[in-house]
């Protein structure tokens, strides 16, 4: 990416359901916290990069300026749910390039100011009008899967106990108990065969990071703090005809990119945040990002491998299963979870020994492509 970059802050609280708090007051705190482990004066922001769908207009002015941070450059992103990785890979190549030494980038998202059921998608859209979900999308998904390899539906549920059982060590996840294969089984049904617990929940999340030169971080002492080796965007392919429903290839080609980019391997990877909106999705990404070859998913997952005191865990937080899925706060998020899971700094759920960590979300909900928008990032310590 050109000159190296790194994480000097992180900032993110526990995730849930707040309806009666406003955007801005739920995000400042995480600015607050990101700015204060950064060491960094409010004056030494270059730029500030801030995401939400549902948020309004000049979210980024609304939460800043409750903390004094004005007057610099202020970008507002929206990207669906690829909204704040977004936000940091711009605020990374930045960096990169020599335009700026420092930048804030914050996701904030509540959804519980929508009530319930499945998010809104653009009622404009052909496949929407036509009554498609992501719920529904990705039940088409998990239907060809499990035909193409021959997997029961209730084979699903175990994606979701492991998501479960992380998630109950982590503090500020939205869910925080470990269930069982019968209780997700037992789950009422959302789409054929997606049960309840088998769908991320919706709710409020918010995170934020204060990314860094290599200049500044050694001006700063110390050691250098976990570096941002790839910062990987693509949208999804257009495809006017039948979709592919098992392979994401915005996916495929952000985790190659990415790896080239930080010079590693899928098998390098210690820790990885995965976008697992629904329980298919955390088997399909596993084949995506090379962790195990096409139809092998669920013996990954049988192993152990991915599970905590695995040899390559994913969604050590619980991910969007269990930590929650706020829309645009979720990319900033993992970038988060990653940043201390390098640090050693994630108490029961720490994965021991981390030393490479991935962060993977995506974006959809429009017809004619597979995915809006993926973006990958690759950390170091």
């Amino acid at each position: 990416m050109g000159n190296k970059v790194f994480v000097a802050g992180t900032g993110i609280r526990q995730f849930g359901r707040f309806p009666a708090v406003s955007h801005a007051d739920f995000a400042w705190p995480v600015v607050r916290q990101a700015m204060l482990e950064s060491g960094l004066p409010k004056d030494r922001l270059d730029v500030a990069y801030a995401s939400s769908v549902f948020g309004g207009m000049l979210l980024g002015q609304q939460v800043l300026g409750k903390l004094g941070i004005s007057g610099l450059p202020i970008i507002n992103v929206e990207n669906a749910c690829s909204s704040s990785a977004v936000g940091v890979r711009e605020a990374a190549f930045r960096i990169a390039s020599g335009q700026s030494d420092a930048a804030l980038v914050l996701g904030v998202e509540m959804l519980s100011k929508l009530g319930g059921g499945p998010l809104p998608l653009n009622a404009d859209d052909w496949d929407v009008s036509n009554g498609a979900s992501m719920p529904a999308i990705y039940a088409m998904r998990a239907q060809r899967y499990l035909y193409e390899h021959g997997v029961e539906p209730a084979a699903l549920s175990e994606v979701t106990v492991k998501a479960r059982g992380h998630g109950a060590l982590n503090p500020l996840a939205q869910f925080q108990k470990a269930v069982t294969l019968d209780e997700v089984n037992a789950s009422r049904e959302i789409a054929n065969p997606l049960r309840l617990m088998h769908c991320c929940p919706t709710g409020d999340g918010a995170a934020a990071v204060v990314l860094v030169s290599e200049r500044l971080a050694r001006s700063m002492g110390g050691a250098l703090p976990v570096e941002l080796s790839a910062c990987v965007l693509r949208s999804g392919l257009y495809e006017p005809g039948p979709a592919s429903m098992t392979t994401s290839h915005a996916s495929v080609k952000a985790a190659a990119e990415a790896y080239a980019l930080a010079g590693v391997d899928p098998q390098d990877v210690d820790v990885a945040e995965l976008h697992d909106s629904f329980a298919i999705a955390e088997l399909m990404y596993y084949e995506a990002f090379q962790f195990c070859k096409p139809g092998e998913a669920l013996a990954l997952l049988r192993s152990g491998a991915t599970s905590l005191g695995g040899r390559q865990v994913v969604n050590p937080s619980g991910g969007l299963l269990s930590r929650g899925h706020p829309v645009a706060a979720s990319g900033v998020a993992q970038i988060v979870e990653i940043t201390r899971q390098l640090q050693g700094r994630s108490g029961a759920h720490q994965v021991a020994g981390a030393r490479v960590g991935l962060a993977h979300v995506t974006g959809g909900g429009i017809s004619g492509f597979e995915h809006g928008a993926c973006a990958v990032t690759i950390l170091k310590r």
